[in-house]
């Protein structure tokens, strides 16, 4: 299993090019065990009514295409990621996404392809990129 940061999700459905060679491959590699956070999902629905992403599409029209094309796995939130989503100390920034992201890592033990740097400093998730 792999999990994909909003980021990657993105760029792999837009921009591929802005993938590393290594992310590519692990995603190709997971093929139908491709994971994100629904928690990404309101990430996207975000940048589009900031305008930090344009898109011809409805949010829910662009965001369903996504999902259904790599055939994703949506993880809700359960109760165990809240709670290990908001113990984190030092080692996870403070966003709120990136906490919820690394427990869902954590949790369903699945290295997390991410360009964020925040994400990638942090030792106690494995990251891809």
């Amino acid at each position: 299993m792999i999990l994909l940061d909003t980021c990657a999700i993105i760029w792999y459905a837009l921009e591929p090019s802005k993938l590393t060679h290594k992310a590519k491959k692990a995603i190709k590699h997971a093929e139908n065990e491709l994971i994100i956070c629904d928690i990404s999902i309101w990430e996207i629905s975000m940048l589009i009514n900031r305008k930090r992403l344009i898109i011809d599409d409805t949010t829910s029209g662009f965001i369903n295409l996504i999902i259904q094309s790599q055939n994703y796995q949506v993880q809700k939130i359960t109760p165990e990621i809240a709670e290990r989503s908001v113990n984190f100390g030092a080692e996870i920034n403070s966003d709120p996404a990136d906490q919820l992201i690394a427990a869902t890592s954590i949790l369903k033990n699945a290295p997390i392809i991410t360009a964020d740097q925040n994400l990638r400093d942090a030792t106690i998730v494995e990251t891809i990129w």
